[in-house]
């Protein structure tokens, strides 16, 4: 059997704008060619009189949808009355409801799971909810045979709880977003694309791996992509556009290829991808301690939103077609359906909670952060100052007496991923411990390391003028690199590091005084104390055996007195002491 490659459009919350929706799909294959399916997560139906009327003339015939199109349940108790039975059914021509939770399996081999609407609150669930029997009577079945590796795609309205741990952050409040039975289902059913909506934002996060490194065989990836909602004025992106070729037909070794930027599974929290490489959990100035987990959850309004399509692999045009795991040769036949019947039977009853829309904070980890300022565990006596986004501390095991920690309060991964305010208040931090080292007769050498670590921490290390000439020290750095098979690259001054490394990759980078920067987009195996053996060598500071943090350690009341006196000297160049 040949592998068969599918052209597949996934959509968010339709919200009734049917014609919208289908004027766009028309738009797309007049431009790019015929695609298999038209998949649709959140609320399809609106229930506006509008809505109802332009979906009375798909019902009757007098329209039709230009593409096969798969809708999800009711997300809503206002859009129940649209779905004649839980068992899934023919709505209009060419538009069917798949059912209330279960496997949809094309001729084609490709295998969609499903799940309509929201995670019920009580019992008995509404007809718009799912309740935990209907996610075990999915997962059962299909994790019982030892032949199971995963579905092609998930489709859920809600998304999954803490998905963006270890990932890209999402533009949403994630105190009330997503909910745990979705990601456990996610993480038993390991589909290679995970599509869900009902939150108004586009969101795609970056692959995860299904298996944990040199302890589990290599397993495929997964995605998860939520969308936004048809001609929201916004313009987010609604529709996303890829190619997939059946899990089944697929050579075993293509299909478990990782990609650069795969991260680990968010849905495995405790567990390490390869533990001799990951930083301990003491580095610098946090002990790794618990968090307690959030459990708020909140129903949002929906964002009315348009989009400019792209696909997720940079792939741009009308169409926005993503490339998903191709091959060759393509089903051209109808998609026609074959599905395992889902549960008729009603669960009823509306209960969902509405908060008012928060004022905008910090984003926070899903797991323990020890860089986290609100963390238990900080060892506040190292902090030397806070602003409103960022803060300053003594590193813990520092090279240098004067040896700085700059990182934001709320939990980013890196620097690409700062928001607009916290990289203008990062970039004074760094203005002014340029100006405190420039002050004792130094330089200022920052560097970041965004491999192997969960929060960002921008390192600022001193180096006395009379020592080393700023030449030099690019030049320790580039030989070093040399020697350990490190491309590390000079890049444009005025570079934005955002337009070389997007989210999620992982990359060292150095600011030296003169303003120069040196780059290196990590592949694999990178030295985790590269920045400081530099530093630490003979070439520029000259004391090699500082060169592991592990081995400069203090007593709690040197780490006081250091950071005491950090403090009163640094005070001068404190924009946060300002009135």
């Amino acid at each position: 059997m040949g592998e068969q490659t599918l052209r597949v459009l996934a959509c968010g919350d339709v919200e009734g704008r049917i014609d919208a929706l289908f004027n766009r799909v028309r738009t797309i294959q007049k431009k790019s060619g015929q695609f298999d399916l038209l998949l649709c997560v959140g609320d399809f139906f609106g229930s506006s009189a509008e809505a109802q009327k332009e979906w009375e003339q798909y019902k009757s015939g007098a329209k039709k949808a230009p593409i096969h199109t798969y809708v999800l349940g009711a997300a809503s108790h206002e859009t129940v009355k649209f779905f004649p039975s839980a068992d899934g059914c023919e709505l209009a021509d060419n538009i069917i409801y798949l059912g209330r939770r279960g496997i949809f399996t094309g001729a084609s081999g490709l295998q969609i799971a499903y799940v309509s609407g929201r995670e019920a609150q009580q019992e008995p669930a509404p007809a718009h909810c799912f309740s935990p029997k209907d996610v075990a009577a999915l997962v059962a079945p299909l994790v019982s045979t030892s032949k199971f590796k995963g579905v092609d795609i998930l489709l859920t309205s809600q998304w999954p709880r803490g998905v963006w741990q270890y990932g890209n952050n999402p533009e949403v409040d994630t105190r009330y977003c997503g909910v745990f039975s979705i990601a456990s289902l996610a993480n038993q059913l390991r589909p290679r694309y995970h599509f869900a909506g009902v939150e108004g934002v586009n969101y795609e996060r970056l692959p995860y791996r299904n298996h944990v490194v040199l302890q589990e065989n290599a397993q495929h990836t997964s995605r998860f992509i939520a969308l936004a909602t048809v001609n929201n004025p916004a313009k987010k992106k609604y529709l996303y556009a890829f190619n997939i070729v059946p899990m089944k037909h697929m050579d075993p070794a293509e299909l478990v290829k990782q990609p650069q930027d795969v991260t680990e599974n968010p849905y495995r929290k405790g567990r390490r991808d390869t533990p001799a490489e990951e930083e301990p959990a003491s580095q610098f100035f946090f002990d790794l301690g618990k968090k307690k987990p959030q459990h708020q959850r909140q129903h949002h309004h929906h964002q009315h939103q348009q989009h400019h399509h792209q696909g997720h692999q940079g792939h741009q045009g009308h169409q926005g077609q993503g490339q998903g795991h191709q091959g060759q040769g393509q089903d051209q036949g109808q998609w026609q359906g074959r599905k395992r019947p889902s549960d008729a039977d009603q669960f009823p009853g509306d209960q969902q909670h509405q908060h008012p829309k928060q004022p905008r904070k910090p984003p926070q980890p899903t797991g323990p952060c020890w860089f986290c300022l609100a963390s238990p565990e900080v060892e506040k006596h190292l902090v030397v100052s806070i602003g409103t986004h960022c803060y300053m501390a003594l590193a813990k095991g520092c090279l240098t007496p004067d040896h700085l920690l700059i990182l934001p309060i709320g939990h980013y991964q890196s620097v690409v991923e700062l928001a607009g305010e916290v990289v203008e208040e990062l970039e004074k931090y760094k203005g002014a411990v340029r100006k405190f080292y420039k002050s004792l007769g130094k330089r200022c050498v920052l560097f970041e390391r965004n491999y192997r670590s969960q929060h960002l921490q921008l390192q600022a290390v001193p180096v006395p003028m009379d020592k080393c000439a700023t030449e030099d020290l690019k030049e320790a750095f580039m030989v070093q690199a040399q020697e350990q098979q490190i491309e590390l690259m000079e890049i444009p001054e005025h570079t934005d590091l955002k337009q070389i490394a997007p989210p999620g990759t992982p990359y060292f980078y150095v600011e030296l005084d003169s303003g120069e920067k040196l780059f290196y987009r990590i592949r694999k195996n990178f030295p985790l104390q590269f920045g400081r053996e530099v530093l630490a060598s003979e070439a520029v500071l000259n004391m090699p055996t500082r060169a592991d943090w592990r081995d400069c350690k203090y007593s709690r009341e040197e780490e006081e007195e250091l950071t005491k006196e950090l403090r009163s000297q640094f005070q001068p160049y404190d924009f946060t002491m300002e009135d």
